[in-house]
């Protein structure tokens, strides 16, 4: 039995289950996989972002992720490619599982709704279509080589969801800062796009703990320098559109060691490479990114530039995650209020 999901690949065969287009769902469980009673979808943010503006109604955003996870057997965006992660409790786990769940245990799961075996059993009849957050009812499978984090009994449930869906970027962000400050024998200046985010607020806190010797954050709006001030974590708030470079370059002004990616919208590459000093590095966690245009831009800037794609795993990352959040409460509030106005969008 494959520990990569490669028995539950319907179409094309042959592929691992991220890159299928379509998986079997089936609610019975091999021998090494874990099944899920789910409770809750937290969809990624340009996943969510893509699907609000191209639909534009809640209830015709709710018939498209209902289209989209009946057709496939997975919650994978066919726009951005993106998914998302979910919350559940363990019914089943098989003999061979080796990820140490146990039925009863409320779990977030930290791999990809993109290739997370999944069906919807009540059709999503409990959500507004208004927010990121999807209450739901149905099942999921995970893989023998799959990551669940159990959820902490001291934080809410909602909290703990959206912090883990983002919580492979403050881990990336303090280990790079950290290397590059060995490497650079100081250290070193920091960068964050898309500062007054879930991933960005993170990635802010994260980068301080780390060291850095400034961070700077960069916003679109008045109110989002507002929140970003509010952190008290950046020691220059600067507002700019991420996808304008030069704008971006002006605002940031001296380059940086380190560029932290968390805008959700595309285009904003060219301004993260321009900003990073040679010899530094750009992360990019933004489901939105185009990593052709970034490895071409670099290119064609002749910009000497280390590029990290942000895969959303780093060993410890969820424990972390959770315990940046217990210590920075401003960091927690943001999250508090960035759920309270997508529910009002």
């Amino acid at each position: 039995m494959s520990a990569y999901g490669l028995s539950r690949v319907v179409e094309p065969r042959g592929v691992l289950p991220q890159q299928a287009q379509v998986l079997d769902a089936d609610p019975r469980p091999r021998t090494d996989e874990v099944l899920i009673d789910v409770e809750r979808l937290n969809l990624d943010a340009a996943s969510f972002r893509q699907l609000r503006e191209a639909h534009g109604s809640p209830d015709a955003v709710r018939a498209a992720v209902l289209e989209i996870v009946g057709r496939r057997g997975k919650m994978q965006n066919p726009v951005t490619g993106s998914g998302g992660m979910l919350l559940g409790r363990v019914r089943e786990v098989g003999p061979d599982s080796a990820l140490g769940l146990k039925p009863g245990d409320r779990v977030a799961t930290l791999v990809s709704l993109t290739l997370t075996p999944l069906r919807i059993s009540d059709e999503l009849r409990d959500w507004d279509g208004r927010s990121e957050q999807v209450p739901c009812q149905g099942t999921a499978i995970l893989f023998g080589r799959s990551i669940a984090a159990v959820l902490p009994g001291d934080l809410p449930e909602e909290l703990s969801l959206s912090v883990l869906d983002v919580c492979g970027a403050p881990a990336l962000t303090a280990r790079v800062v950290a290397r590059k400050a060995t490497e650079l024998g100081r250290s070193v200046h920091v960068a964050v796009l898309g500062a007054a985010g879930k991933s960005g607020s993170l990635s802010m806190a994260a980068a301080v703990e780390a060291g850095a010797a400034t961070v700077t954050a960069l916003v679109p709006t008045e109110a989002e320098a507002a929140a970003a001030k509010q952190l008290k974590l950046a020691d220059r708030v600067v507002i700019a559109d991420a996808r304008n470079p030069l704008a971006v370059a002006k605002a940031v002004g001296d380059q940086v060691d380190v560029t932290v990616v968390c805008v959700d919208v595309p285009g904003c590459e060219h301004g993260a490479v321009l900003v990073t000093a040679d010899g530094g590095t750009v992360i990019f966690f933004s489901m939105a990114t185009s990593f052709a245009a970034a490895a071409l831009g670099a290119e064609g800037l002749a910009a000497d530039v280390e590029m990290l794609i942000g895969n959303g795993y780093v060993p410890g990352h969820a424990d972390y995650a959770l315990d940046l959040i217990r210590r920075h409460k401003a960091v927690r509030a943001l999250f508090s209020e960035r759920h309270r106005q997508t529910a009002r969008l």
